[in-house]
């Protein structure tokens, strides 16, 4: 996560769109971090992009942002209703609160 290296005006629409077209692709009842959606985009140094890009999303596109979680399976801080839009779909959390990446963890090539 080593994205220091990346101004954040750097940030074009061409990568958020990208991101969002993966975001689009989630299924329900799966997630995908924000490393991994970063590595399918070939800029694995750039997981907190991810984060911004998912942060300004324009809400007309209805993406389901609640499915991308970070590599542990940790949720966004202060999002509460991330928890109940997972487990409505299906996703398993482990005793400790983080989403279940074993069994909850999307691959793109699906």
């Amino acid at each position: 996560m080593k994205d220091y290296k990346v101004s954040k005006e750097t940030m074009s629409d061409i990568f958020c769109r990208e991101v969002y077209a993966i975001v689009r692709d989630i299924p329900a009842g799966k997630v995908l971090s924000y490393g991994e959606i970063a590595t399918l985009l070939g800029k694995p140094q750039c997981s907190r992009m991810v984060g911004r890009a998912l942060k300004q999303v324009p809400s007309a596109l209805k993406l389901p942002c609640h499915r991308v979680v970070n590599a542990q399976g940790r949720l966004v801080p202060g999002w509460d209703e991330q928890r109940s839009l997972l487990q409505a779909e299906g996703v398993c959390f482990r005793k400790n609160g983080t989403v279940d990446m074993v069994r909850c963890q999307w691959h793109y090539d699906e």
